[in-house]
C-alpha cells in the first residue's frame, strides 16, 4: 500500500516538474507574463457510474431487484450526498452540479492558472468537485506569483466575486479583476478596481482559458477520464495542460517578439 501511494505521489510530482520544465526554457520565459493572469476551473467527469454512490454506512440502496450488478436502479426521491454517500468504484470522486438544471455527475475539478499575453498555463491542479473548490485554487496557485514589489492582476468569472475571496488577493497585492456578480447581491469589486481600463481587458482576456480547457478535455482525452483516485486523475490533468502549451509554443515561438 505504501508503494502505491508513494508511485502516484511520483507520478503527480513528475507532471508538475514537466509543466514547469516547459515554462522554464528561455524561449517560453520571454513569451509569459508575470503581471498579469486569469483562473478558472472545469469539471473532469470521475470513471465511475452513478451506480456506484452508495451509502458510506453500508445500507444497500436501491434495495437489489435480483438483477445482478447490472440491474435497473431508480434513485428518483431519494436523497443522496457527498455526506453520506460515496463511489465505491472511486471513492475521490464528488457529485456535483454545475449550474442549475444540469445533470449531477460523480466528478473532479480541473483548475488552470492562465498568463494573459500568449493565453498560455502556467499551473494546473485538480481538487474535489466542491462550491468553494475554485476560489481555494486560485489564491493557491497565484500566491507563488504574487511576493513581488508591485501589484499583478488576477481575473475570473463571476464565480470568483465572493467577499474573502477578494479581500485575501488584495492582502497578497493581488489586483482582483474578477466579473461582477450582481445577481440578488452586492458584488464585492467596486468601481475602484473597475474603472481602470486594464480592468476590462482582463475580462475580455480571461475568457481565453476556456480555449485550453477546451483542447484538454476534447484532443487530450480529459472530459472524462480514464483514471480513477484523486492523484491519478490530477496527474493526467497536468500533463495534459503542459501538452497544450507544447501544441501551441511551436508558433508562438516563429513569432518575433
Amino acid at each position: 500500500m505504501f508503494s502505491k501511494n508513494r508511485d502516484r505521489l511520483l507520478e503527480g510530482d513528475i507532471a508538475a516538474k514537466f509543466l514547469s520544465a516547459v515554462l522554464a526554457q528561455p524561449k517560453v520565459k520571454k513569451l509569459l507574463s508575470t503581471d498579469h493572469f486569469s483562473v478558472d476551473g472545469t469539471l473532469i467527469e470521475a470513471w465511475a457510474s452513478i451506480k456506484s454512490f452508495k451509502p458510506k454506512d453500508g445500507s444497500d440502496e436501491p434495495p437489489s431487484g435480483g438483477g445482478g450488478r447490472n440491474e435497473e436502479a431508480d434513485f428518483h426521491g431519494q436523497k443522496r450526498s457527498n455526506e453520506t454517500h460515496a463511489s465505491t468504484t472511486d471513492p475521490d470522486a464528488r457529485l456535483y452540479r454545475k449550474g442549475k438544471g444540469k445533470e449531477a455527475k460523480l466528478s473532479f475539478m480541473g483548475h488552470g492558472l492562465m498568463e494573459n499575453r500568449h493565453g498560455l498555463l502556467v499551473d494546473a491542479c485538480l481538487t474535489p468537485a466542491d462550491g468553494h473548490a475554485e476560489r481555494v485554487a486560485a489564491l493557491h496557485m497565484i500566491e507563488p506569483r504574487a511576493d513581488r514589489p508591485r501589484a499583478i492582476t488576477l481575473g475570473g468569472d463571476k464565480g470568483y466575486d465572493a467577499q474573502d475571496f477578494i479581500n485575501e488577493l488584495r492582502s497578497m497585492k493581488v489586483t482582483p479583476h474578477v466579473a461582477q456578480n450582481t445577481n440578488g447581491r452586492r458584488s464585492a469589486i467596486d468601481r475602484r478596481t473597475t474603472r481602470h481600463g486594464g480592468y476590462a481587458v482582463s475580462q475580455r482576456i480571461r475568457k481565453r482559458i476556456e480555449e485550453a480547457f477546451g483542447w484538454i478535455k476534447t484532443i487530450a482525452g480529459q472530459e472524462k477520464t480514464k483514471y480513477r483516485g484523486r492523484d491519478r486523475v490530477g496527474w493526467a490533468f497536468t500533463f495534459a495542460a503542459a501538452a497544450y502549451n507544447l501544441v501551441r509554443l511551436p508558433k508562438l515561438i516563429a513569432v518575433p517578439t
